[in-house]
């Protein structure tokens, strides 16, 4: 898959008309960047609670569903990315009281990096059974979007099309 380009200017580039430029990356890379998606999905993104993660989700399914429905793909996994980073944060949450993993500051140049850079990952506490159900909730959302067909279609179309 290639890498995410991180040297673009997000902040002035419309994605959807521009889908030839998006790159799907690894993991969730681009979720708070690559707009008019970030604007459209963002204030669906929650989990704090089971309830709260469970409307979230569905709604941002929801949008998911009606990118594909609109041959959106860059859409479509950028709500898939937003699933996904439900899911991690809610297990970080569960994990690390506060939702803080790694010891010291977050580095400045993330630039298509991951891990943690370094930095000692803090000691696990006991298991946050909220968190925990968010996360599964998410996770459950997430993997129906990675396992839908007409995604699948769009993501290879999208690959082969762009690169």
């Amino acid at each position: 898959m290639p890498k995410f380009d991180y040297d673009l200017n997000y902040a002035e580039l419309d994605l959807r008309a521009h889908p030839e430029l998006y790159r799907v990356g690894r993991g969730e890379q681009g979720v708070l960047l690559a707009q008019p998606y970030k604007s459209e999905i963002l204030p669906h993104w929650r989990f704090a609670t089971p309830d709260v993660a469970r409307e979230s989700s569905e709604a941002i399914f929801a949008l998911f569903e009606k990118y594909l429905d609109d041959g959106d793909f860059v859409g479509a996994d950028m709500a898939r990315k937003f699933l996904q980073m439900g899911f991690t944060r809610a297990r970080r949450y569960a994990n690390h009281k506060g939702g803080k993993k790694y010891d010291g500051p977050v580095p400045g140049d993330r630039k298509g990096q991951s891990g943690a850079h370094g930095r000692a990952e803090l000691p696990r506490q006991p298991e946050d059974p909220v968190k925990a159900q968010s996360a599964r909730i998410f996770k459950a959302k997430w993997d129906e979007a990675e396992a839908n067909e007409e995604y699948t279609r769009l993501k290879k179309e999208h690959h082969t099309k762009y690169g």
